[in-house]
């Protein structure tokens, strides 16, 4: 492969669905509209993705690492595997971006220059810091990993969460995720969901994992106690799914709750959608919000301690975990969706925030 004088790597774990792997797609092709040849090393070969063919893929397997039972000397191999591989088949680049834990953990080793960690997530809670015992062996190896690098993170809310718990290891900033509204709204034209084989019209739609901090068992408690006159649709797999589906059932609520599983594509929903709805305990940033934003479709979201407050006005915010408050907004949403559009803001498109992160990078 030919080395190109700017070049940037950005690292994650794997290209399964999530707003990090999103991140990393996105941000990759504002950098490249920048002029850089970028490449994508992902550790496993999973990708659920449609590939950006502007950018280049390198997989560097880690499970074969996994024999070795001391996680530090795996990993300090892995690394050094890593770094070997880069400097023989990419060059030197002119920015690194960690994504995520494992490839936070691998390049807390590596020798590569201009490695940045991006924070995708609020540390305090992500880690439960207030429900675990050893949460200064946590600290001490969370500090001694990020201490090593600068770090950018994904909301001010993260940022001041990172400082509050890790303190002033190391240089740091926010930078917004990127979302590249052109081609959200190119996506969001590639079907019309009732003209699919697919009788929701009038709906709410809610895009996000099945996991704990996506709160859909709150989700679906405030539902229950409005007129359920338009059906709620989720789109998205995880650990918890069957267990929300049974609350549907027990809540009397299983013709009006649709779980359509991962999408691929799921703007079309999103463009849709009377509203979207977040009734997360936490987040990083709410992707899902800002390219709900893209569409022009109206939001409300529980105010996390990061992301959504950054992103819509007051007037969308709800209190987080009270089913009584979130189903009065549901209510208030149901009776006129409109009144909780908010503008997108243009300083997220990816080229601006690539641009963002260069600077950061280069005047540290």
């Amino acid at each position: 492969m030919k080395h190109h004088s700017k070049s940037a790597l950005l690292v994650i774990n794997c290209l399964q669905g999530g707003g990090a792997e999103r991140f990393v797609l996105t941000l990759g092709q504002g950098l490249y509209e920048l002029g850089f040849e970028v490449h994508i090393v992902r550790f496993k070969p999973l990708i659920e993705y449609e590939i950006n063919p502007n950018l280049n893929y390198h997989l560097i397997r880690y499970k074969p690492y996994k024999l070795i039972p001391s996680i530090t000397v795996r990993d300090k191999l892995f690394t050094a595997a890593l770094d070997r591989y880069v400097l023989s088949k990419i060059g030197q680049p002119a920015i690194v971006l960690s994504n995520l834990d494992r490839a936070d953990n691998v390049l807390s080793h590596s020798r590569l220059p201009n490695i940045v960690n991006v924070i995708h997530n609020t540390i305090s809670l992500e880690y439960k810091f207030d429900e675990i015992k050893n949460i200064a062996h946590i600290k001490s190896k969370l500090i001694d990993i990020y201490s090593k690098h600068p770090c950018v993170c994904v909301s001010r809310g993260v940022m001041n969460d990172f400082v509050e718990n890790l303190g002033d290891i190391t240089p740091i900033t926010a930078i917004h995720n990127p979302i590249d509204q052109k081609a959200v709204q190119k996506l969001a034209n590639a079907f019309v969901p009732k003209s699919q084989n697919y009788k929701y019209q009038n709906y709410i739609i809610h895009v996000g994992s099945f996991k704990e901090a996506k709160r859909h068992d709150i989700l679906l408690n405030a539902y229950a106690q409005t007129d359920q006159s338009m059906p709620l649709l989720l789109l998205g797999q995880g650990k918890h799914k069957k267990d929300m589906e049974q609350l549907a059932i027990d809540l009397g609520l299983k013709d009006k709750v649709v779980f359509l599983g991962f999408c691929e594509n799921p703007y079309p929903f999103i463009k849709h959608a009377q509203f979207k709805i977040l009734t997360s305990d936490w987040e990083g940033f709410a992707i899902v919000i800002a390219e709900a934003l893209a569409l022009g479709t109206p939001v409300i979201s529980t105010d996390c301690p990061s992301g959504p407050k950054e992103l819509l006005p007051a007037a969308n915010l709800m209190p987080k975990g009270d089913t009584d408050a979130i189903a009065a907004k549901l209510r208030q949403a149901m009776q006129n969706p409109k009144q909780f559009y908010a503008e997108f803001d243009e300083e997220l498109l990816p080229t601006v925030i690539a641009q963002k992160y260069l600077d950061f990078s280069q005047n540290i």
